[in-house]
């Protein structure tokens, strides 16, 4: 039978191992801002340059929202759009979202994060980064 000191060590002990498993995950923040919607869309939520063991990502918040689009990429800008810096495809119009950016792409020369509609070729959503 399990004292409850040893069951209450035990939830505490699972309780450290998933808060840091969680701050593991998240990465250091390096830079973050808001989407404004472009080219008369609807886009909102959080944009997030993070990195993660050497590797860099954007992340878009829990409480992204494209309201449509089509063909929705995931790319980077410096004061304007860099067809270069496509990360690829939206995964979903709302919701919190990871895209790898590659290690030939340095983020430090780069302060927007965009949805851009490769189709129509013009801006979807657009998070100035600070």
């Amino acid at each position: 039978m399990i004292s409850k000191r040893t069951m209450l060590v035990s939830i505490a002990a699972l309780s450290l191992v998933a808060s840091l498993g969680i701050a593991a995950a998240q990465g250091v923040t390096i830079s973050s801002g808001m989407f404004e919607g472009a080219s008369n869309h609807v886009t909102s939520g959080a944009a997030t340059i993070v990195e993660d063991g050497g590797t860099y990502f954007v992340e878009l918040g829990e409480d992204f929202s494209l309201n449509n689009g089509p063909d929705p990429r995931v790319a980077l800008g410096k004061d304007g759009y860099d067809p270069e810096t496509q990360l690829g495809p939206l995964a979903s119009l709302t919701g919190a979202q990871r895209y790898e950016i590659p290690a030939s792409i340095d983020v430090s020369n780069y302060n927007e994060v965009y949805i851009w509609c490769a189709a129509a070729d013009v801006p979807l959503g657009i998070a100035k980064l600070q």
